[in-house]
């Protein structure tokens, strides 16, 4: 069930002043505009490349791209599309190490990655088998895009224009990258990489010669030295990146690209190049990079940090889209513990979003999970958060979700006949989590003698509530508990609680806990703790 809101009950007032990033980044293009014929399609764009598996930073370069394409169309109402595009046709430089047969890969280092064999035997390339794994994946969001091959697009002749006006200016662009070459890569670069017509590989060679009126180069081929001389266009050759991305900017209209922090420096030099052969550089901004858990940079040819499948093993889309969406120019460290601060904060926002203004909506990160649609934010209210099931499983030792819909319905009668399809799948997913992440780290341990007197208090005052007593309730009597027992912090008592109860060093709220679990549950519990059963 879903709220009866539409867009249009956002006032162009509210759009207009509405300043989250996706909007502010709507703007800038609206200023672009004023340089645009008045019938040109906007075009967005993002890029792939497909050197190895697609990982979350590809999904979220996608993700953030269509919201300030939406918040574009809100505040316009002008047509444009969103292109995803592969450079395909890029040389494998190395061979990830996540993939399958790598003794046989490292044969093909140099060739175009849709002239790579597929290591997972499912489609003809290393380039498309990537290619697919990215648009399956999107496709599963429902994005609204069109994906572009580099290798349909250099081999079709879409990008032979722009191609031939690299060529008039060749020297120009040599000479806007050679001062950020070292000494050794200044003599042999060139904006052209002509693919080898023997052995398929894609070269990086001194060119010879170019002739601007036959729109070809010639360059000494390593192989046997031999000149060559062949056309810049219909696939014969490829540019070197900074330049192919200034190119791409020019032959397909690009008006929005976003880039990494790391790539400022790259933003750069292919705008001046974008401005040397006539067109006016994308808006843009940099976001900031995603770290895994060590704090590097997760990279597709290591696969390190999350892949897009881990997190959907462990957490429903919109914590993820949850996590994407906010303060995208602060560097993220991104491994499976914040799946589930993002589900619950993700909740939160959703119960938050019905009873808010106009503004306070357009502020709602919720909002941009769901691309900006209110219709789409789910009106139930759903008061177990992900971090209380997963709990739940810790204590119960879950291998089945029936286990867990066994406490809910007591806690929440029906909520199961409800068929609430976001809270049955939390349920899974907790089971699936606690399973694979807490279960194999647990650790318990014995109370002390302070802490076994507060533990049998604690049962004490348990037995003198009220079955149907609430969590608040019960949170005041640990609270309390806590405090006649001199805990100098109560911080202490609450970790206390859940290294001996639970195994870990986190926990939950304890009323909303032991209200989900049960009192006479929980009094068992404390018991196997005085007894050391559970450690």
């Amino acid at each position: 069930m879903t709220t009866n809101l539409k867009i249009d009950d956002f006032s162009k007032l509210a759009l207009e002043k509405c300043n989250t990033w996706p909007f502010q980044e709507a703007k800038k293009i609206i200023n672009r505009l004023k340089y645009l014929p008045e019938d040109k399609l906007v075009v967005f764009e993002t890029g792939y490349g497909p050197s190895g598996l697609p990982h979350i930073g590809t999904f979220c370069e996608v993700f953030r791209t269509n919201l300030v394409r939406k918040a574009f169309t809100l505040l316009t109402g002008r047509s444009s599309k969103l292109i995803c595009f592969s450079d395909d046709m890029d040389g494998l430089r190395k061979v990830p190490s996540n993939i399958p047969n790598q003794e046989s890969m490292s044969n093909y280092i140099g060739h175009p990655l849709t002239k790579v064999p597929d290591p997972f035997q499912t489609h003809p390339s290393f380039g498309e088998h990537n290619n697919s794994r990215l648009k399956s994946f999107l496709d599963s969001f429902d994005f609204e895009y069109e994906f572009y091959s580099a290798t349909d697009c250099y081999k079709s002749g879409l990008f032979d224009k722009t191609l031939i006006k690299v060529l008039d200016n060749y020297e120009k662009i040599k000479q806007i990258i050679l001062p950020t070459l070292g000494e050794e890569r200044r003599k042999t670069y060139s904006p052209f990489l002509p693919i080898c017509q023997k052995t398929g590989k894609v070269l990086e060679v001194s060119i010879n010669e170019i002739n601007k009126k036959n729109g070809t180069i010639t360059y000494t081929d390593p192989a046997d030295n031999q000149k060559v001389t062949i056309s810049v266009t219909g696939g014969k050759c490829k540019l070197q990146w900074k330049c192919d991305w200034a190119m791409r900017w020019d032959a397909l209209g690009v008006d929005y690209e976003m880039a990494g922090k790391d790539l400022i420096d790259s933003v750069s030099l292919s705008s001046k190049i974008n401005k040397q052969i006539g067109s006016r550089p994308p808006e843009g901004f940099n976001y900031e990079l995603f770290l895994d858990q060590n704090g590097e940079k997760i990279s597709k040819s290591k696969g390190n940090g999350l892949t897009i499948e881990e997190w959907l093993s462990y957490g429903p889309q919109e914590s993820l889209s949850y996590f994407m969406y906010g303060h995208p120019k602060r560097a993220k460290r991104l491994y499976f513990d914040v799946i589930p601060k993002s589900v619950d904060e993700y909740l939160t926002q959703i119960k938050n979003f019905i009873s808010q203004s106009d503004e306070e909506r357009l502020n709602n990160p919720s909002l941009y999970v769901h691309n900006i649609q209110p219709s789409e934010i789910p009106k139930e209210n759903i008061t177990i958060p992900f971090s209380l099931l997963l709990n739940l499983a810790s204590v119960c030792h879950a291998e089945d979700p029936e286990i867990i819909w066994g406490f809910i319905e007591k806690y929440a009668p029906g909520a199961k006949s409800k068929k609430n399809k976001f809270l049955e799948n939390m349920v899974n997913l907790s089971v699936v989590y606690f399973n694979d992440m807490i279960k194999p780290n647990k650790k318990y341990r014995l109370p002390d003698d302070n802490e076994t007197k507060a533990l049998k208090e604690l049962s004490t005052g348990l037995t003198k509530l009220e079955k149907s007593s609430s969590s608040e309730e019960i949170q005041k009597l640990v609270f309390s508990i806590g405090k006649e027992n001199n805990f100098e912090n109560l911080r202490d008592w609450f970790k206390s609680l859940y290294e001996i109860l639970l195994g870990q060093s986190e926990g939950p709220r304890m009323g909303s806990f032991i209200s989900l679990y049960g009192i006479e549950e929980t009094k068992s519990l404390i018991d196997d703790a005085l007894l050391g059963k559970l450690k």
